[in-house]
């Protein structure tokens, strides 16, 4: 974290008391945090105590232009200002969240106003559209991933046997997870929507002896992948497609996607069923493992704007869109989200002990926001805000699959 020292020459107007109204914002924002007890810091070194008991943290605003971006964006001005300098938390960034974060307490009604029209404007999923959203994150460059992900560069929720499992542990056991789920047999062949960088068809044919086609639209990460498929000899059993998931043909007896139904948009939900429910042969199945929440809930504006522009994690309700109006039925459910904020436990420690390297590759701001995001992600499963959802699912007269779930 940059080290609390004031500018040496603070700029005009940045060392005078707030006015009524900065303060009344200031008072908003809080209540719209639940009032949580900390200390704000100003920028001429007055220092405001919220909520009742002891503060759990210390918040330095150091210019007074936050605030007016508060009035804004609520949450984009938080994110932002953190990013930029201009607000600093004292301390472990994730911790100060988890103590000041409580999901359920509504806030001020203007906040919530804000954040409902900002996060929950419609945003367009064509091909071209998504390619460009998927750029803007996953092709960063791999050297930045390779700094804090595994040795096999997942980059979705982790299973973990035990806590004390190490990442790359729990990320094999994911991997196993998925192919048990959905029954894998040798020589079957599965098709897979969005691969990241080649993990699961990787396994898939290494380990369940099946033939994988993957799509996904990551130049970076296709490279990688066919890089690895190379380098372990299965180049003849899996096959990575740099094209949008609309693109798949054929008849398959599996489909999965780990990790993309969050960049669809509601609004395709009912074309994926569809391309589902005809690439699947008599006995086909599939799995669909995504970040969601418990009721339809917007984007976290600073998260879609800065982190994954075009992203939209469904209800259990809304994803089951994908799934009703076919002829295909739900099988099995589970939530991972434990799972998923332990993996990021482990994401976020790494990622800091890479800090140096990440800010020398970027700049101080970009490991500013990536540090955000993972520790408020990290928060957000927590506390139960945000749920990991893995759905299996059959051909609605299936016969074929596992009389019980013993294979899990």
């Amino acid at each position: 974290m940059p080290e609390d020292r004031p500018p040496a020459r603070p700029p005009h107007g940045q060392t005078s008391p707030p006015a009524w109204w900065e303060r009344r914002i200031l008072r908003a924002v809080l209540a719209g945090m639940g009032s949580p007890p900390v200390t704000v810091v100003l920028w001429n070194g007055e220092e405001l105590r919220a909520g009742s008991g002891e503060p759990v943290g210390r918040v330095r605003l150091r210019e007074r232009s936050v605030l007016r971006d508060f009035v804004r964006s609520p949450e984009v001005a938080f994110g932002d200002a953190y990013c930029d300098g201009r607000l600093e938390v004292e301390g472990d960034l994730a911790g100060f969240l988890i103590r000041t974060f409580r999901p359920g307490r509504h806030g001020a009604a203007w906040l919530r106003a804000l954040n409902r029209v900002l996060g929950g404007r419609p945003h367009p999923h064509g091909a071209r559209r998504s390619r460009d959203n998927v750029h803007h994150h996953y092709d960063l460059g791999n050297e930045f991933y390779a700094m804090w992900l595994d040795e096999r560069m997942v980059y979705t929720c982790a299973y973990f046997p035990t806590p004390e499992a190490t990442l790359e542990e729990a990320q094999l056991a994911k991997l196993d997870l998925v192919c048990r789920k959905l029954a894998l047999r040798p020589g079957e062949r599965v098709v897979e929507a969005g691969c990241g960088w080649g993990s699961l068809a990787l396994h898939m044919a290494e380990h369940y002896g099946v033939r994988v086609r993957a799509f996904n639209v990551s130049s970076e990460q296709i490279r990688h992948a066919r890089e690895q498929a190379r380098e372990r000899g299965l180049e003849k059993q899996v096959e990575f497609v740099e094209d949008d998931y609309r693109s798949i043909t054929g008849t398959w007896d599996a489909f999965v996607s780990v990790g993309m139904l969050e960049h669809v948009g509601r609004a395709h939900y009912r074309a994926l069923g569809q391309l589902i429910d005809r690439s699947l042969g008599p006995d086909g199945r599939g799995l669909l493992h995504f970040i969601g929440h418990t009721r339809p809930t917007p984007t976290s504006p600073w998260l879609e704007r800065r982190i994954f522009p075009g992203a939209y994690m469904p209800s259990l309700r809304e994803a089951l869109a994908v799934l009703e109006p076919r002829a295909l039925a739900v099988a099995d459910v589970e939530n991972l989200r434990r799972h998923y904020a332990l993996t990021l436990r482990h994401w976020l420690g790494r990622f800091e002990r890479a800090a140096d390297r990440v800010e020398a590759m970027y700049d101080a701001r970009f490991v500013r926001m990536w540090r955000l995001y993972l520790a408020s992600s990290l928060v957000s499963f927590e506390s139960g805000s945000t749920q990991l959802w893995q759905v299996l699912f059959t051909r609605s007269a299936d016969t074929a699959h596992p009389w019980t779930r013993a294979h899990l």
